[in-house]
């Protein structure tokens, strides 16, 4: 069979198979003559102890051209780039030429010229020189290349840009609806640069006399980026083949060239904008009884930040409120709609897990100078309500039109995480559970019948991890946890694809024409198993027993790669912001080793437990070893450590007290020693059980274990039960070693 493979950075690797089927392990030997990424046919000869197929590669497909990123060194005379990203598990030769101006230490990119074979390295040419590895800003110029994310426009988008002019002109305001002196206004971030959205409310009412309904005009008012960026330009081409801006601490890749994205398209203040709005009227009861679209002109009259509306509604005679007393009618008239349209979310059973978002706060040298958590207020919530509604608009006029487009689809859990969960909640004794086909409103009644519990951390966690990722698909599937039967994304067309897709479709039908999506790449290996995802949904969407599976036209098939393509970017640009993020938060513990904090348990494994520190917000792992001198042994269950002589369990919001003890930066690994608390939580354990307590026994460190944010994706274990006194030596390649091993397996399916 045939499949990509996976390297790990132990040695050994996987074949993700083309057909969904379970990984194959491949042992390091097999790894000789194979790279990361690389298409292969493989077969398998045996399975291991544990029931994994265990394969041997007999062809090599297709070595994808993919740049290496390492540091070069040198070694008794060798010249050699030890890759970054530690998946590739070989280090590249290069020959004495070709290091071209290249000084040892330094971050290089790297072009292969010959792969490596079962008995020789992989050779290779420095083809770009990125600096050195403390440089300012390297973790980002690492990221975009390992990850492949576009960072530098073409020539003949950025010539096309350099064409476009500085404001809008008397020609492109004509068909539009006027509305400059509707006090239309946007609410950002502190550090938005791009505005593409802008809001309006006033009481409203629809009908006379008794009949009268009341409730208020909503405008949401969008940048209309496809006036300036036709279908097939070099600015659309650039545009798709990135499908999505991406966002780093202190730097922003863009989708759109900066004279769109912080010029011409952004919703600046008092400026005339081109827009798209969505006009609606929302009733008492917060349903969007009726909408229409069209484009417009615009005048922004404000621009406000999430922390100042907040501040001006909760007091409107505040300091704030007085700088802007102008709007102040406005933002309640706002804040009046977005409680009746919460008040629909709450009767219509969408799930609501409040979870804590970080912002990395750096200085101007990139260096980390703080991490704080980031506070959703009602200015936040009031605003993503508004775009919720224009979002449901938008699906709802292009389905009743029935022209082809593209919805954001999310699934409900599928029956494998549905019988997880069951059993889950059964175990920890919830009392409450999910029917066969759940709907959100069960979702948020265990979540709010648990609120209160100690282990609700723990609940709500397992709740999410059972759901599915959201994609986007020109078959609408509804979307399980906003509780809508059509969803899409219109108000984001500056940094996200499909929204200007969106904006392309909605004009079409206004036109009365018709879209047509202009001829794409060929699909790529990025989103191949989305779309064998997609392929199994569309199997199962049948209505009755022996009906065929759905079936896309040549139309619809261009759909849905558009679709697949705008989602699998969507996963490379959230990868490589968690990579760089996790790279600066081992950089900024670097500074901190030996010290203690307080924190809490945020995942269990086979293979020790990950603890978020409370001050600073970030993870790390306490090795089994580190746990004491006896077996513990993962109960998948109830997702927890439990120790076999004293009962102690480790889970999912347990307070712990840990000692930050080893950083690897090349790994993005952060190690935590156990202290204090843990020898309280086993004494109150063995007591517990009639036995005395004398301490654990410290276990030497093992280091085999993988990244933070790949493990806790990982629930599955390859050892039901480990012992903590494996010597130090022995625990990279045992317990935490095999652990790893067979998580690859269990994360690439999720």
């Amino acid at each position: 069979m045939e499949g990509t493979i996976q390297g790990h950075r132990d040695g050994h690797g996987f074949v993700s198979r083309d057909d969904g089927e379970s990984d194959i392990y491949l042992p390091p030997n097999e790894m000789r003559a194979v790279l990361h990424k690389d298409r292969v046919k493989v077969r398998i000869v045996r399975s291991d102890r544990k029931g994994r197929p265990e394969g041997r590669v007999v062809e090599i497909v297709e070595r994808p051209r993919q740049p290496i990123i390492g540091r070069l060194l040198q070694e008794s005379g060798v010249w050699l780039v030890a890759p970054e990203d530690k998946r590739y598990g070989q280090d590249v030769l290069i020959p004495k030429g070709a290091t071209g101006t290249a000084r040892t230490g330094q971050v290089v990119v790297v072009e292969l010229v010959e792969p490596p074979a079962l008995y020789g390295q992989p050779v290779g040419r420095v083809k770009e020189v990125l600096g050195e590895i403390d440089d300012p800003g390297m973790e980002i110029e690492i990221a975009v290349r390992k990850y492949s994310v576009p960072h530098e426009f073409s020539e003949a988008c950025v010539a096309q840009a350099r064409t476009l002019p500085d404001k809008v002109g008397a020609q492109d305001k004509k068909h539009r609806i006027d509305l400059t002196d509707v006090a239309l206004v946007t609410i950002d971030g502190e550090d938005a640069r791009d505005f593409d959205d802008a809001v309006y409310c006033e009481p409203a009412s629809t009908g006379r006399g008794k009949s009268a309904l009341k409730g208020w005009r909503l405008l949401v008012a969008i940048a209309d980026v496809s006036h300036y960026v036709d279908t097939g330009s070099a600015i659309d081409i650039d545009a798709y083949d990135r499908a999505t801006s991406v966002y780093f601490p202190r730097r922003v890749i863009p989708m759109l060239p900066e004279k769109l994205s912080n010029g011409l398209c952004s919703l600046n203040p008092e400026v005339e904008r081109l827009c798209m709005v969505c006009d609606m009227f929302v009733t008492s009861d917060g349903e969007v009884s009726a909408y229409q679209f069209y484009p417009a002109v615009m005048w922004s009259h404000a621009r406000f930040t999430y922390t100042e509306v907040a501040a001006i509604l909760a007091n409107t005679k505040g300091s704030a409120a007085l700088k802007r007393k102008e709007r102040i009618g406005d933002l309640l008239n706002l804040h009046d709609v977005y409680r009746a349209l919460l008040g629909a979310r709450n009767k219509r059973g969408a799930v609501d897990f409040e979870t804590v978002e970080t912002q990395i706060v750096c200085d101007e040298s990139g260096r980390i100078e703080k991490i704080v958590p980031r506070t959703r207020n009602d200015a936040h919530k009031l605003i993503e309500e508004a775009m919720l509604a224009a979002n449901v608009c938008s699906a709802d006029f292009i389905l009743q039109s029935k022209h082809p487009g593209l919805y954001r689809v999310h699934e409900g859990p599928t029956p494998e995480k549905k019988e997880i969960l069951r059993s889950y909640l059964k175990a920890t004794g919830v009392g409450l559970s999910i029917t066969d086909d759940p709907k959100p409103a069960e979702f948020q009644a265990i979540a709010l019948a648990t609120r209160d519990r100690p282990d609700a951390l723990q609940i709500h966690s397992m709740l999410l991890r059972s759901m599915q990722q959201a994609i986007y698909t020109p078959t609408n599937g509804g979307h399980f946890g906003l509780a809508f039967d059509a969803y899409t994304h219109f108000t984001s067309p500056i940094r996200r694809y499909p929204d200007l897709l969106v904006h392309r479709v909605i004009k079409a039908i206004l036109a009365k024409t018709r879209y047509q999506l202009p001829a794409l790449p060929a699909p790529g290996e990025a989103h191949a198993k989305l779309s064998r995802r997609l392929e199994k949904g569309l199997a199962a969407k049948v209505k009755e027993p022996g009906e065929k599976p759905l079936k896309l036209n040549a139309e619809g098939l261009a759909w849905q790669q558009a679709g697949l393509h705008c989602s699998a970017n969507e996963r490379r640009a959230d990868e490589a912001s968690r990579d760089v993020e996790a790279w600066l938060k081992c950089k900024y513990m670097r500074e901190h080793l030996g010290e203690e904090y307080g924190g809490v348990v945020t995942a269990a494994t086979s293979f020790g437990i990950f603890v978020t520190l409370d001050a600073m917000y970030v993870e790390g792992l306490v090795h089994i070893t580190e746990l004491g001198g006896e077996y513990f042994r993962f109960d998948e269950l109830r997702q927890e450590l439990r120790g076999e002589r004293t009962g102690m369990r480790y889970a999912i919001g347990t307070r712990v007290r840990v000692q930050v003890s080893r950083v690897d930066l090349d790994g993005r690994r952060i190690d935590f020693r156990l202290v204090r608390e843990g020898d309280d939580l086993l004494a109150r354990a063995m007591k517990d059980k009639g036995a005395a307590h004398e301490g654990p026994a410290r276990a030497g460190r093992g280091d085999g274990a993988s990244d933070s944010s790949v493990a806790r994706k990982s629930r599955k274990i390859s050892e039901p039960s480990v012992r903590a006194r494996k010597p130090a030596g022995l625990a990279g390649k045992g317990a935490a070693g095999k652990a790893a091993a067979g998580k690859r397996g269990h994360q690439s399916r999720r």
